[in-house]
């Protein structure tokens, strides 16, 4: 604003889209109090997220090969492997088969389900700014900032598909940790304990690096301080982590 107290011509019509992207990873205040001056198109970073998760897709396809990947995923977890292993005859062409198809499918689909996600938890932290930390933040503001916050991960996505096109071989690659953002890709998956493995495996750096800035974001939107931002976004992200590896351990 200038003297007056009356919004400037660039406050009035905002950032361009490609300025929002771009200020996310050198400057994320700028986008975030951009979107809570009204700015809230989001497409820009959703196509950019989808392009990288589909190059990502291309690269497993001709690189390894979906068949090959739920091969690795059976694999990878004992029990199943013993279960199959005293099956009738054919049971474990079923299971591979089955394995397969779901892991294509919600890999094709990926940007519809990243969508539905990204409604659902901007649903929750929206409710959690508002109604616990005294923020004043619109679901449209929370959902284009998630959005925002997510592309990071496109780093995760690129560095897979480089892996696999720079020769990685086939039986070796991991779909729960394509590449080297996470603890967990420094581990091996068959040799170490399940819920140790889930943890390593939820301790990824770009994961952690949307989630601050999806916790700047949500502060920035709402009005509040920054530490109830984090905790807003860290407190739901140490839920669900906790649950994982309960459930990893219960089942191991």
């Amino acid at each position: 604003m200038n003297e007056t107290g009356i919004p400037t011509v660039a406050e009035q019509t905002g950032l361009s889209q490609l300025q929002r992207v771009t200020n996310t990873f050198a400057a994320p205040s700028k986008t975030f109090d951009d979107i809570k001056r009204g700015h809230r198109s989001w497409w820009l970073p959703f196509l950019i997220t989808a392009v990288a998760g589909y190059i990502l897709f291309a690269a497993i396809t001709f690189k390894v090969g979906w068949g090959q990947v739920a091969d690795n995923v059976l694999r990878a977890d004992t029990r199943t492997e013993e279960k199959l292993a005293n099956a009738p005859a054919g049971a474990r062409e079923t299971a591979l088969k089955y394995t397969q198809y779901s892991i294509e499918g919600s890999f094709a689909a990926m940007p519809l389900l990243a969508l539905a996600f990204a409604a659902l938890g901007s649903l929750g932290l929206w409710g959690t700014i508002n109604f616990i930390f005294g923020g004043k933040a619109t679901f449209g503001s929370i959902f284009a900032v998630w959005l925002f916050a997510d592309l990071p991960r496109i780093i995760k996505s690129l560095l897979g598909a480089v892996a696999l096109f720079a020769g990685g071989a086939p039986e070796s690659f991991n779909l729960e940790n394509f590449a080297p953002t996470s603890l967990g890709a420094f581990l091996t998956q068959q040799e170490t304990n399940k819920a140790l493995y889930v943890l390593a495996s939820w301790l990824d750096a770009t994961t952690i690096w949307s989630l601050v800035l999806l916790g700047i974001g949500a502060a920035i939107v709402a009005g509040v301080k920054r530490g109830s931002g984090y905790i807003a976004v860290f407190g739901w992200w140490a839920i669900f982590l906790l649950i994982s590896v309960g459930w990893a351990a219960a089942t191991s």
